[in-house]
């Protein structure tokens, strides 16, 4: 049984969140904490799917705190998964976060787990993920690397990270002329790409992850990737209307097995590893265009729910 709080983030896909849901199951959490966004004025068949979605958390059969923080109305995805995540923080001092297309491999809770102890009052890393697209490269030759990308398909993260966390981006003026930035982005067109992007989001506040990435950045902090990938996102696939679909790199990598844990000796970031994410899966599609962090992906998902 984990003794980790998990939160698990769920809309309107029933037969999704009912997969990983099972994965949940087998980790026996004592805690979940279940964050649910209601249904879109816009879409009719919105309500049964939500209340179907929301009708797989009834079925906890193991020994297990369940809190659920159900929105009566659509927040969209900034406010809900925002506030979901403070409302959780709220209650406990660490969790793991899944969401409803995000399944993982059975060993990516002992990492985020074993992880959050070790790391749990070191101000330095921020966020944990159990995401890897490294497209098989191996970095180090230990358990995890750190990166300055806080990739969000399977993560944790502590109340002492996440209370840093704003939605408005305060001090980014500031920030992007300061050497912190130019340090997290040398090279000068990741710098005007991310810059492009902060500035959009800030602007049209359409969605909360890309202010994850600037609060990591703004507190000089790093993330922690897996050497093997622990999470297969699952929510690609035929139905959706974009011509990536299931062929995206990105849907369904296989999982491995983490294995024993071995701990790096120094908190030092893998350039090289940031660089080629940077250029294999936020660039690749528009080089030209600063794309969200995931946006091209998550617009592939989106359609299914459409």
């Amino acid at each position: 049984m984990s003794e980790t709080p998990i939160v698990f983030l769920i809309f309107n896909r029933p037969e999704l969140t009912a997969r990983v849901f099972a994965a949940i199951r087998e980790a026996r959490p004592r805690t979940l904490l279940v964050v649910s966004d209601g249904p879109r004025p816009t879409h009719p068949e919105d309500a049964a799917k939500v209340a179907a979605t929301r009708a797989v958390i009834d079925q906890v059969d193991w020994p297990c705190t369940v809190l659920k923080d159900y929105a009566a109305a659509n927040l969209g995805c900034m406010v809900r998964v925002s506030s979901g995540l403070t409302w959780a923080f709220q209650l406990v001092e660490e969790a793991i976060i899944l969401e409803d297309d995000c399944l993982p491999h059975p060993s990516f809770f002992r990492f985020c787990s074993n992880l959050l102890d070790y790391y749990r009052n070191d101000p330095r890393v921020m966020h944990i993920s159990g995401d890897n697209f490294q497209n098989g490269i191996r970095r180090t030759p230990y358990s995890y690397y750190f990166s300055k990308i806080p990739h969000i398909w399977g993560w944790a993260t502590w109340r002492r990270a996440w209370q840093m966390y704003a939605v408005d981006f305060p001090g980014l003026a500031e920030f992007l002329d300061s050497n912190g930035f130019a340090s997290y982005c040398p090279n000068p067109g990741e710098r005007e790409y991310w810059t492009n992007l902060f500035r959009d989001t800030a602007a049209r506040q359409h969605t909360w992850d890309s202010q994850w990435v600037f609060t990591l950045w703004q507190h000089n902090a790093v993330a922690v990737l897996p050497e093997m990938n622990l999470i297969s996102n699952i929510g690609f696939g035929p139905e959706a209307t974009h011509t990536l679909g299931s062929n995206a790199p990105e849907a369904n990598i296989p999982v491995a097995d983490i294995g024993e844990i071995c701990h790096p000796s120094a908190i030092v970031r893998c350039i090289e590893a940031d660089d080629f994410t940077f250029q294999n899966v936020f660039q690749r599609k528009r080089p030209r265009q600063p794309v969200r962090p995931w946006a091209l992906l998550r617009r592939i998902k989106n359609s299914i729910l459409k």
